[in-house]
């Protein structure tokens, strides 16, 4: 089924299950988590270590779960074995306006992949990773070992990406180095732009996308159709863009519908990305080696690290792609960066700000299976 599909199909269990305003008095069962209950629940880490083996699995795919993702469309899907976890795409969540080649799906992939093996490490399991070209199913076989939490592990519940202003305030060399150590890895490299000379001249080709996103219809709808206007549809859902974790207001769908069709426009959105790029520390952007689904889950893995060291620091982050995601421009982007033919895979804004309210994620049990 397309997003929007999913999401009319949800409204009208919601208008069903709204007929009955008090649950307790119809049915006497309890009423539904709020959504400060279930942020509290999905972004946690676990009171106690699980003590059988597919209840730590189980809890190790959590922490994967909670990887950074495209839309926070989660296109996941785990098979849980006695030594074995395997990561496989779940293309019924794919967007096929923004990502037509699936690029930042598979870049997911590797994001829940790096969650998953630093987990798996603080868990009591030692993880090999291995990558099939023939279905880019990626097995992260374990194998018994000392538990050992990193640091980037206990930053797993604290990452998010924040799309907000930040305060400009600039970020030590000693911590840049660290961090461009952690986002780079075999076939990935990373580029750092923190002069502001720089940061305008990457700014123009942003505008530069952003402006052809928001003349294409179907990208337009697409992001329309994942952003979860009131904190009922984060609940009901569990998946992607809050519209206040965007520092937007939280409306009642129907509003907050009406006000993206008013107020969604290319002059006012190129303001605020000035704004958020102007803001900011620096960028990264994220090359990879080679243009298939391998290298993408890579950037993925490398991206992550990043992700979760510059949580470590007290640093923001957030995804600026448009850059990368149009075409013609992201080829004009790849010049600048003097890379040739290979692919500008992301781009990623850091800094000091605030943070905003959380997104959720589906529970483990509605994207695992087991065998």
């Amino acid at each position: 089924m397309t997003p929007m599909t999913r999401r009319n199909f949800g409204r009208g269990v919601a208008g069903t299950v709204g007929a009955c305003a008090f649950p307790a008095a119809c049915s006497g069962r309890r009423t539904a988590p709020t959504y400060e209950e279930l942020v509290a629940r999905t972004w946690r880490h676990a009171n106690k270590a699980p003590r059988s083996g597919p209840d730590v699995l189980r809890e190790i795919v959590r922490y994967a779960t909670l990887a950074a993702n495209s839309h926070n469309t989660q296109p996941w899907r785990f098979r849980i074995e006695a030594q074995r976890i395997t990561v496989r795409p779940d293309f019924s969540r794919r967007c096929p306006a923004v990502d037509p080649d699936d690029h930042h799906l598979f870049v997911s992939l590797g994001c829940a992949t790096e969650n998953l093996v630093l987990a798996a490490e603080a868990h009591g399991y030692r993880a090999s990773v291995s990558i099939d070209p023939a279905d880019a199913a990626i097995r992260v076989d374990l194998e018994s070992s000392s538990p050992s939490a990193s640091e980037l592990f206990h930053a797993i519940p604290k990452r998010q990406c924040t799309r907000a202003d930040y305060n400009g305030q600039q970020v030590s060399s000693g911590q840049l180095d660290v961090l461009k150590a952690k986002a780079q890895d075999d076939g990935v490299a990373v580029q750092l732009f923190s002069d502001k000379a720089d940061l305008e001249k990457v700014l123009e080709y942003v505008v530069a996308g952003n402006t052809v996103q928001m003349s294409d219809k179907a990208f337009v709808a697409e992001l329309k159709d994942w952003i979860r206007f009131s904190e009922a549809a984060v609940v009901e859902y569990r998946d992607g863009l809050f519209a206040a974790s965007s520092g937007n207001p939280v409306l009642p769908d129907w509003l907050g519908g009406w006000m993206f069709n008013f107020v969604f426009k290319a002059d006012s959105e190129n303001d605020r990305y000035r704004r958020h790029i102007r803001s900011s520390a620096g960028l990264f952007a994220f090359v990879s080696e080679h243009n298939k689904k391998e290298s993408w889950i890579k950037v993925g893995r490398a991206y992550q690290r990043f992700a979760l060291q510059a949580t470590v620091f007290g640093l923001r982050h957030a995804h600026i792609n448009q850059a990368v995601e149009v075409p013609e421009v992201r080829t004009q982007f790849a010049d600048y960066l003097g890379i040739g033919d290979r692919r500008p895979d992301l781009l990623v804004r850091f800094g000091y700000g605030p943070e905003l309210p959380r997104s959720l994620r589906r529970p483990v049990d509605r994207v695992t299976t087991t065998g």
